[in-house]
């Protein structure tokens, strides 16, 4: 191409020199031009077919698995094999039914006739059974073994025990009578088959629905979605994808049931405070636990006169188990909060030593005790690990049918997701220079959770303002309070009229914070109850990649309509915490910002996946998050003055490669429910064997939280 290029300047240069009157000596230049056209056009037509043969070859060269001819049968047996794993037999007889109800819905006028399904139906059953059952989501061939062994050392149910589930695992049901909305009644918006196909044929209804109102974090008008109840409402998440129901199944086995098990759901879209204001959620569970000690008759009889009648009722304390987002709601929720609640004179009146006489065990399962860094994400932009890591395919679908924009408003509207905020800033997750969880010789620091590269080509080139100046590396509080700027004031306020976010070390402000609700889910502002005979147990996993920090692309400001003000909601909080600039009324409120999806090096440490920079944990939470308090915040009398026992278990991440849900040693952070680990523990503290369970650690959680700035 250059001397193509070469040769059209020469070409250009005599052709300007033509129209000038030619003298003698030029004569001979002008019977040479044609000669020179038709070079520069034979040169041209050979660059042209060279260019068609290169662009020919990289067709061909294109590998077979991204093809149409190889992709598009690849997803029908997809689908028919989702079909074997998730349909029923039962299910083929009620077809029929259900496309008739789909019909009548969309008023199509279509008869179909009668079709007996009752061969296909034993066909169909036949053909499941002869599938192994390590390929089945639902099943693995594990089922009921933790609780065989537990009976057969001779344990049986000591201590009724209640579940607490955590977001993944609550259902949620719709009760709404509207017109709007009544095809929803009693269906599961959250969770379910029934949550699938609305998302994908009745988006906006269905939004529309699970978004909070902005102004009283409640049902907006017309609305009402409830928790489901029943240890039914977290077992599975949807046909063929267990959560809760292991655990259930091997309590079953040494003699639990609805007697002495309590799954307690909830609406984890609310805040704390209006959880317990719509639902009564921690009366009922105060009352609950009250009940398994005393029977429900006994509550206002003195405790040296109760009769005990029924053997699930025997004066016995209670056993908490609560996973992810529900460990934040036991501490107020997690012992911090809402038996902070419960203790509290003015709330639930239980007086200060409740939980000594009311919890044996409290075993907190993943906790998110001090944050989710994929919640910051997902509030600035929608985006989190799992969306920027999807295939191309799948990240235009995606995008296309539910953008950023319309995700990070969803989560916007949920108080109750905004506790899983980072907690402690700065002296929990580093600064500019230093992390406590950085490894040796890495070469960007975790403490900047948000840092910004310069772009390798111009601005232009992905339709961006050059003018627009760029963004400095943020650390914790930086990103705080910048996400903060980015969201509705109606969100702010709800953030700072339930939560707080700091680090608290003056002994009597602490005490002084019992009696503040907005501290109660920060474990680092507020003390754990007076109950030195209670014990804590932490188990999570350990040895799965988890995002910790991110590398984000911005763009110029841009118009959303999510972030136009709502009258009167301008943020009041009393610290002036909150009274963040806003974007110039002239501007577009929002600034175009995503996680740079572009960017991947894995030879770095961090490793970077596309613009996720990745650390240790459990495949969602942080290692941070999970053990720090475990490991040494509650090892100090400044927030733990009972001296209440903190065991850690570590559980490795040791997936079975052959197995779709990695099997007995699994340890992600939802798939640790049915983990072997995990179930033997639960199973010994509930039965009275307890005793047994003793410090186990597999990462480096007590070298990164002695480096973590409690003093």
């Amino acid at each position: 191409m250059s001397t193509l290029s070469q040769r059209i300047r020469t070409w250009s240069a005599s052709h300007s020199e033509a129209a000038k009157p030619p003298s003698e000596g030029d004569v001979g230049k002008e019977q040479d031009l044609p000669q020179l056209v038709h070079d520069v056009q034979l040169e041209a037509t050979q660059q042209a077919k060279l260019f068609d043969a290169q662009i020919h070859k990289m067709k061909k060269e294109r590998r077979f698995f991204v093809k149409a001819r190889f992709l598009f049968p690849l997803g029908i047996l997809l689908g028919i094999l989702l079909g074997f794993i998730l349909i029923q037999p039962s299910d083929l007889q009620d077809i029929h039914s259900n496309l008739l109800l789909i019909m009548e819905e969309y008023d199509i006028s279509l008869k179909i006739p009668d079709i007996d399904l009752s061969r296909v139906e034993l066909e169909w059953g036949r053909f499941r059974n002869n599938i192994p059952e390590v390929w089945k989501l639902n099943n693995d061939g594990r089922e009921f073994q933790v609780g065989e062994a537990m009976k057969a050392r001779g344990l049986t149910a000591h201590y009724p025990i209640v579940l607490i589930p955590g977001i993944v695992s609550t259902g949620l049901e719709s009760w709404s009578t509207s017109p709007e909305y009544r095809a929803f009644f009693r269906e599961k918006l959250w969770g379910g088959f029934n949550m699938v196909s609305q998302v994908i044929f009745n988006r906006e209804k269905w939004i529309s629905a699970m978004m909070l109102d902005p102004i009283t974090g409640l049902d907006p008008p017309g609305v009402k979605i409830r928790a489901a109840e029943g240890v039914g409402a977290a077992s599975s998440f949807m046909t063929g994808y267990w959560l809760w129901s292991k655990i259930v199944e091997n309590l079953a086995v040494v003699n639990y049931d609805t007697n002495n098990l309590h799954l307690a759901p909830y609406d984890w879209r609310l805040s704390m405070s209006n959880l317990e204001e719509r639902d009564g959620y921690f009366s009922k569970l105060k009352a609950t636990i009250e009940g398994f000690k005393y029977g429900a008759t006994n509550l206002n009889i003195a405790p040296d006169k109760f009769i005990f009648h029924d053997r699930a009722r025997q004066g016995k304390k209670t056993v908490i188990a609560a996973h992810s987002m529900g460990s934040t709601v036991m501490l107020v929720l997690d012992l911090l909060g809402r038996f902070k609640w419960v203790e509290s004179p003015e709330h639930g009146g239980g007086g200060s030593d409740w939980v000594e006489n009311h919890i044996e065990s409290y075993i907190t399962i993943a906790g998110t005790h001090l944050g989710v860094a994929k919640a910051m994400a997902a509030f600035l932009s929608g985006e989190m690990k799992d969306t920027v890591q999807m295939n191309p395919a799948g990240a235009y679908v995606l995008e296309r049918f539910f953008s950023r924009k319309e995700r990070q408003k969803l989560f916007c509207s949920w108080a109750g997701s905004a506790s899983m905020w980072i907690k402690g800033g700065t002296d929990v997750w580093g600064d500019a220079n230093w992390a406590p969880d950085d490894e040796p010789g890495s070469s960007h620091t975790h403490g900047e959770l948000i840092a910004f590269r310069q772009p390798s080509v111009p601005l232009s080139a992905h339709n961006i303002t050059p003018s627009v100046e760029p963004t400095k590396n943020m650390t914790a509080d930086d990103a705080s309070t910048w996400i903060l700027e980015r969201t509705p004031s109606t969100f702010q306020k709800m953030l700072w009229t339930n939560y707080s976010f700091g680090i608290e070390r003056n002994e009597q402000v602490l005490k002084k914070n019992a009696l503040d609700p907005r501290k109660w889910t920060n474990p680092l502002e507020v003390q754990l109850p007076n109950a030195p005979s209670m014990r804590i147990i932490c188990v999570y996993g350990h040895g799965k990649e988890t995002e910790r920090s991110y590398w984000y692309a911005h763009g110029p400001h841009e118009y959303e309509e999510s972030f136009v003000e709502v009258e009167h909601s301008t943020c009041t909080d009393p610290t002036d915490k909150c009274n963040y600039a806003r974007p110039p009324s002239d501007m577009s409120f929002s600034r175009a910002n995503w996680i740079d999806a572009d960017y991947t090096q894995e030879t770095t440490t961090p490793k970077v996946r596309n613009g996720v920079k990745m650390g240790e944990g459990d495949g969602t939470v942080s290692l941070l998050s999970l053990g720090a308090m475990c490991a040494e915040g509650w090892k100090r009398p400044r927030w733990n003055p009972g001296g209440i026992k903190v065991t850690t278990v570590e559980l490795p991440h040791q997936p079975a490669p052959n197995i779709p849900r990695g099997g007995a040693n699994t340890s992600d952070h939802v798939d640790i429910l049915g983990s072997t680990g995990l179930n033997e523990l639960i199973l010994k503290v509930a039965t009275g064997a307890g005793n047994e369970i003793e410090d186990r650690f597999v990462s480096r959680i007590r070298e990164f939280a002695q480096r973590v700035r409690w003093d």
